[in-house]
């Protein structure tokens, strides 16, 4: 399509571009590239100054700029078109669904799905090569089930929800409207409930369930446990990246985003827009507040306040975890010079 063209589909949140200065050339574009990898005919973005650098190197026919002048001056002396806007990132994104959409099945029911007699199939479903859908089941309209998905009895899938292949869905799961679970993902298994006793281990039953709101997008591989009474839920528009495990009976907010490898402990309760890194363990029953964020590999094992961010193992306070980096780089200057004090003074080394 003609640059012209995309500027007009990307709407009021493209603020400026080059169109409205230089009356440009509105180069065909054939599609979307990173910056570093862009060839002519394709559009590419910078984000901040970090990316700056490759806007005298890009071969990018269009970019998506912040609302920055001097690079929108660079671009155009490179003879680049440009838009710009206050989010170059959610720009680009949606520039990206303009040019690519995802595969899109025919609307179907393969002949080896099987599906029990009292499963109730909304309108304009499809469901792949192999999908089982067990008793008391109820999938909405326009939901789109692949190949190999195994549904337990009385799990109900809201509207327009995607589960791709492989993964499979517990007993009395619900699925809200608008979610996606991704390959090898198991919703609603049994939470790890295990009482000590003399005899060893007793199997504590896990007969509660697993509630996904609206908007909700679990990664491959990922595990959302069921408790053995009430309910694990993960809150409207939350999104867990692949091999994320969340342990029975958590409680995860509104507009949460996990990052890989996150573990979460039983019990554990996330408030809304809350950011957990990769590899971020929460151990048993910690609370973490309202937009608060743990980096990479932190620890958590106590409550974190809204808004905080915290970093290592066990997790402090971010501020705190710097100037403790900061001297755990000179530990041993420190040790030589407490060596030297102990020489000194006489003191007996230990």
């Amino acid at each position: 399509m003609k640059f012209r063209e995309l500027v007009n589909k990307l709407g009021s949140e493209a603020i400026a571009s080059s169109l409205e200065k230089t009356n440009g050339v509105a180069p065909d574009l054939t599609g979307v590239a990173p910056v570093d990898e862009a060839v002519v005919g394709t559009l590419s973005y910078i984000e901040g100054p970090k990316f700056a650098s490759y806007l005298g190197t890009t071969n990018a026919s269009a970019l998506i700029l912040p609302m920055d002048e001097t690079l929108q001056t660079q671009a155009s002396e490179r003879g680049i078109e440009w838009v710009s806007g206050k989010e170059p990132r959610l720009l680009f994104a949606k520039a990206i669904t303009i040019f690519y959409q995802p595969f899109q099945p025919i609307r179907e029911i393969h002949g080896t799905a099987v599906i029990h007699s009292t499963a109730k199939i909304g309108k304009n479903v499809y469901l792949g090569p192999h999908v089982v859908v067990d008793a008391g089941v109820k999938i909405g309209d326009n939901v789109c089930i692949y190949a190999n998905v195994v549904i337990y009895p009385d799990v109900e899938i809201g509207d327009n929800s995607v589960l791709h292949a492989n993964c499979s869905i517990h007993e009395r799961s619900q699925i809200g409207n608008g979610c996606v679970i991704h390959s090898g993902a198991v919703i609603g298994g049994e939470g790890f409930g295990f009482v000590p006793t003399q005899d060893g281990w007793y199997k504590m039953e896990q007969s509660g369930r697993v509630v996904l709101e609206d908007g909700v997008e679990v990664g491959g591989n990922s595990t959302i446990d069921r408790p053995a009474v009430g309910e694990t839920r993960i809150g409207k528009n939350t999104k867990l990246d692949n091999l994320v495990q969340v342990g029975h009976g958590c409680q995860i907010g509104k507009n949460c985003a996990l990052a890989a490898q996150v573990g979460l402990a039983g019990g554990v309760k996330l408030g809304d827009n809350v950011i957990l890194a990769g590899q971020v363990g929460i151990a048993n029953q910690a609370k973490i507040g309202d937009g608060a964020i743990a980096t990479a590999q932190a620890g958590v094992h106590n409550d974190v306040a809204a808004g905080e961010i915290v970093s290592s193992s066990p997790a402090v306070p971010y501020k705190i975890y710097l100037k403790a980096s900061a001297i755990y780089k000179r530990l041993p200057e420190i040790y030589q010079y407490v060596k030297q004090i102990k020489r000194v003074l006489n003191i007996s080394s230990y």
